[in-house]
């Protein structure tokens, strides 16, 4: 504790002005070396330090303008991809309504041809149906009429002699003849 106090009352002692030499007192030195080296560094160290801080700012100027700019070319795009979406939308609205009324048209055409068809298909079984009844019909009439002629022939061979039975003949030849030239 003595050297403490020692320092502090030799504070108020320098030594005389004619002498050279090496002051040990840290307390009293202390405060006049940081001072001149503050002194030397403000000094000298202000013009770097200003170059240092005039750098670093215009780094981060230089930045902020280059992050401006990305976002800026970002927008642009973001627009340009926008737009190219509407426009990608309204064509695909485009195409899914000309898709469903192509379908529609189609189905329509579909449906119609394959009513045609059917209505054809009608027509011919009607057709058809109508000849086979006029054959059926034709061949009942053909058998009808030979069992008639068979059944007459019958009776007229019965009842007629040659002379009788030979014109009978002809004549039913004659009427035959006829009527194939009516049916023909």
């Amino acid at each position: 504790m003595k050297n403490v106090t020692d320092s502090f009352v030799s504070l108020g002692h320098w030594p005389s002005a004619g002498s050279f030499g090496f002051n040990t007192d840290i307390l009293a030195t202390n405060p006049i070396n940081l001072s001149v080296v503050l002194g030397v560094l403000i000094f000298f160290g202000k013009g770097v330090l200003n170059d240092l801080l005039d750098n670093r700012k215009q780094r981060i100027l230089s930045t902020i303008r280059n992050s401006e700019e990305l976002r800026r070319g970002a927008i642009e795009q973001l627009e340009r991809a926008r737009a190219r979406l509407r426009k990608v939308e309204m064509e695909a609205d485009e195409y899914r309504m000309n898709g469903y009324s192509e379908i529609e048209r189609e189905k329509a055409n579909l449906i119609n041809a394959t009513s045609s068809s059917l209505e054809q298909l009608e027509n011919y079984k009607n057709e058809t149906l109508h000849f086979e009844q006029q054959r059926a019909i034709n061949q009942v009439r053909q058998q009808v009429f030979q069992q008639a002629l068979q059944g007459a022939l019958g009776t007229l061979n019965s009842c007629l002699n040659s002379e009788l039975h030979f014109l009978t003949i002809s004549a039913n030849i004659g009427i035959l003849g006829a009527m194939e030239e009516i049916t023909d």
